[in-house]
């Protein structure tokens, strides 16, 4: 797009939205790219509607130049599926930031794209409810990027994924369209369910504003452990254990490898060890039920009794408010891997069944590629999600490709996936093919072309529109 014709978009964008929500320049640069890193936004103008209505204004001019646009949140995600350039025109929902109802009868929250999340966990805890997602994130977050990733958390192995928490949403397409499906109805199958087209597409299909959020009727009980194993497969044993004996009350089931809990209990980390740090493994386990007193006590006698079993060989239960949120605090500190240097982030989902063959593979991989490696390793195990760190030292994009080949490549022999719950973006792009068939691919390409004729929402993300194949740059072992 020429220059004559950039400033004409701009200038229609003004016209449209009014000058104070069309920013540029220095105004725009100014702002951080994302989370952990050091660059800044490059767009040729950033906007900030305030409304449904102003959205769809702003696409239907884009759509008519042709210009690309980008969806943005918290900017707390990890694939770089925001990253623009400075021919593009960033769309921030931080103006829509508003819950409009909630409604305790029928249990639902509707709220706007740009409301953070820990605002609505807040809310719905003070109308007595409870909205179960729960990330690291939650103080940054906004609602719309959890939609647009599908986002996952604490709580997956009780609650599911933010897919199973949204009744109904409004997107505007490419075009400027508004689909508004903001039903409060948890069945519904009248044709299509529109809604999940939009949810985990990364702003790649469409622009969610607004949702309606299901809410849960809140916990009179929390209940946390802190436990100690010495092998993986009684890590199996304990899940099942305490899943079948909390009878589907089961919440949170957290997965520390050795390396990960010594790097968030040794300083400059805040948090003190609450078990030695010489066992191999530890499990934050999450008990959400309706008697305080009767489930600590059977959170009580199952430890007892996985302690007398040799599936755990230690454990702390906490007694107070504080000690939960302390033992939480260990799990969220994940800006303690900075401390490590330039490394690469991970998320990849798999059975529980594979899980630690897999680790020992990526771990037997890092080991023959590079002569020292940190791969510190934690995750969701209850929902079969890992996460890793790896840092080798040093940094560099061939460096990148090749620890990317020793953490992805193994998936495709056990049928896992890429991508947990962080979405694809940039990165995860090019290995897109060890996960979904050609197929899938194409098909997903064919939903891209019928929303998004023009290619301007998000483009380059997730997969190429018109390229049928997604080729794998695999190395060699």
């Amino acid at each position: 797009m020429d220059k004559v014709v950039a400033e004409q978009v701009v200038a229609e964008l003004k016209d449209a939205l009014g000058d104070k929500q069309v920013l540029t320049g220095e105004a725009v640069h100014s702002r951080g790219a994302g989370i952990w890193r050091s660059d800044t936004i490059q767009a040729k103008a950033l906007l900030r509607p305030r409304s449904t209505q102003q959205v769809s204004d702003a696409l239907k001019i884009c759509h008519a130049h042709g210009q690309s646009v980008v969806a943005h949140g918290g900017l707390t995600g990890l694939v770089e599926s925001a990253i623009t350039s400075e021919d593009d025109i960033a769309l921030s929902l931080e103006a829509m930031d508003k819950i409009e109802e909630i409604n305790t009868v029928d249990r639902t929250m509707l709220v706007e794209s740009g409301v953070v999340l820990q605002r609505i966990q807040e809310a719905a805890d003070d109308a007595d409810m409870l909205f179960p997602l729960d990330l690291g994130g939650r103080g940054s977050c906004t609602i719309g990027g959890n939609i647009s990733t599908n986002a996952g958390g604490n709580r997956v192995v009780r609650y599911g994924m933010v897919r199973d928490m949204v009744l109904g949403l409004e997107a505007v397409l490419a075009d400027g369209t508004v689909v508004s499906s903001l039903s409060g109805m948890i069945k519904n199958n009248a044709g299509y369910d529109l809604k999940h087209m939009f949810i985990g597409s990364e702003g790649s299909l469409g622009v969610v504003t607004r949702a309606v959020l299901r809410l849960r009727e809140k916990p009179k009980s929390e209940v946390t452990a802190f436990v100690a194993s010495d092998e993986f497969e009684k890590l199996q044993q304990l899940l099942k254990r305490m899943d079948s004996g909390l009878s589907g009350r089961l919440s949170a089931f957290e997965v520390m490898w050795n390396n990960f809990y010594r790097l968030v209990t040794t300083p400059p980390a805040k948090q003190t060890p609450p078990l030695s740090q010489d066992y191999p493994y530890y499990v934050l386990i999450e008990l959400l039920g309706g008697d305080q007193e009767g489930d600590q006590a059977l959170m009580e006698s199952l430890l007892a009794e996985c302690l007398e079993g040799g599936v755990i060989v230690d454990a702390v239960l906490a007694s107070s408010g504080a000690q939960r949120q302390a033992l939480w605090a260990m799990r969220d500190d994940v800006e303690q891997l900075q401390r490590l240097g330039a490394g690469c982030t991970f998320d990849v989902s798999m059975r529980v069944s594979h899980m630690q063959t897999y680790v020992d593979e990526v771990n037997a991989r890092m080991g023959r590629d590079f002569q020292h490696y940190d791969l510190i390793t934690f995750g969701h195990m209850g929902d079969g999600n890992l996460h890793f760190y790896a840092s080798v030292g040093s940094y560099s994009p061939e460096i990148r490709h090749r620890i990317e080949a020793a953490v992805y490549e193994p998936l495709a022999a056990i049928g896992g996936s890429v991508s947990a719950e962080h979405g694809v973006g940039l990165e995860k792009k090019p290995w897109l093919g060890i996960c979904r068939s050609p197929d899938e691919i194409a098909l997903m390409q064919r939903l891209k072309r019928a929303l998004d004729p023009t290619g301007i929402l998000n483009p380059g993300k997730i997969i190429d529109a018109e390229s049928r194949h997604c080729e794998i740059p695999f190395i060699n072992a």
